[in-house]
């Protein structure tokens, strides 16, 4: 009786522990999941940002820092490391930084703004730009989803024995990424 009570509880144990496993697999799997349609999401962008400062470099000749500028980061967005998040997401921040201030300098060209071609890349890149939002948020809440249980008991025991660790999160790190650019008008 004793060895039928002894293995119920190894069988127990054991189907606990598997379980626990898979859940952590799948929650690795939705992470790096979210993490790929992040970067599909970015290089997206990063094929539209040359169309754009070439539209702009049209209009905005004396606008050329900024435009290099923009430039660099979508370059250096590009050679980023694919899997270091970190590293990816300030890079991608500077860059979204950098974006919102060559669109804010727009208004002072009234010909580029009713410019057809701009309007579509615009109308573009604010659609990636949503679509990069909505992926983040995916990636995100996988990442939180595994790195809870990674933490928490008794799910982290079974974690540590496998080798799962925590996933950085895409955050923006740059605090001049997070505001709005400004816009002014001209009276």
């Amino acid at each position: 009786m004793t060895w039928i009570v002894l293995a119920a509880i190894v069988a127990a144990l054991a189907a606990w522990g598997v379980s626990i496993y898979n859940g952590l697999v799948k929650r690795r799997n939705l992470a790096e999941e979210g993490w790929s349609g992040i970067d599909v999401q970015l290089k997206r962008r990063a094929d539209l940002v040359p169309n754009l400062v070439e539209t702009v470099k049209g209009y905005a000749t004396h606008e050329r820092e900024l435009l290099e500028n923009v430039t660099e980061l979508r370059n250096q967005a590009r050679a980023a490391p694919a899997g270091d998040v970190a590293a990816r997401s300030q890079i991608e921040g500077m860059l979204s930084g950098a974006l919102g201030r060559l669109l804010a300098i727009v208004e002072n060209y009234p010909e580029l703004k009713a410019n057809q071609n701009f309007l579509a890349l615009q109308e573009s890149l604010q659609g990636v730009e949503h679509d990069i939002q909505m992926a983040r948020r995916y990636y995100n809440g996988a990442t939180r989803d595994l790195n809870v249980m990674v933490e928490s008991f008794p799910s982290n025991l079974v974690a540590g024995w496998f080798g799962f660790g925590k996933k950085p999160f895409f955050e923006i790190e740059d605090a001049a990424a997070r505001e709005a650019p400004k816009v002014s008008f001209p009276q």
